[in-house]
């Protein structure tokens, strides 16, 4: 096996860490692709304190005229994981998520035999 020329970045969790490498031993990336699978790694990390932040104190708030408001992190554990898919699409690699997290759901394809 080649020798790895790029590190992962120290501020990104353990397990998104190892993911990474794992990225860098089985593809040959570009200067910019390590780049977008850096911002990659940020998105996954950020949508995991996200919801651990809402599993921590919940999906919702009482704002201070007494109705229920959905929580921050909910905006952004959202935006996050868009923003992880998006990469990923970017650099067009067959690669499954980081471990750690929760699991997705199967995504959802058309049924060929309903359309007309």
């Amino acid at each position: 096996m080649a020798k790895r020329k790029s590190k992962a970045p120290s501020h990104l969790r353990e397990a998104t860490q190892q993911w990474f490498l794992a990225v860098l031993d089985d593809f040959e990336l570009e200067s910019y692709h390590v780049k977008l699978l850096t911002l990659a790694s940020e998105a996954w990390d950020r949508a995991e304190e996200a919801r651990e932040a809402i599993q921590q104190h919940g999906i919702t708030y009482i704002d201070r005229f007494g109705s229920p408001k959905a929580r921050p992190e909910v905006a952004i554990e959202r935006d996050a994981r868009i923003a992880f898919a998006r990469l990923l699409r970017d650099l067009a690699l067959d690669v499954d998520a980081p471990s750690g997290g929760e699991s997705r759901p199967p995504a959802i394809t058309p049924n060929a035999s309903r359309r007309r």
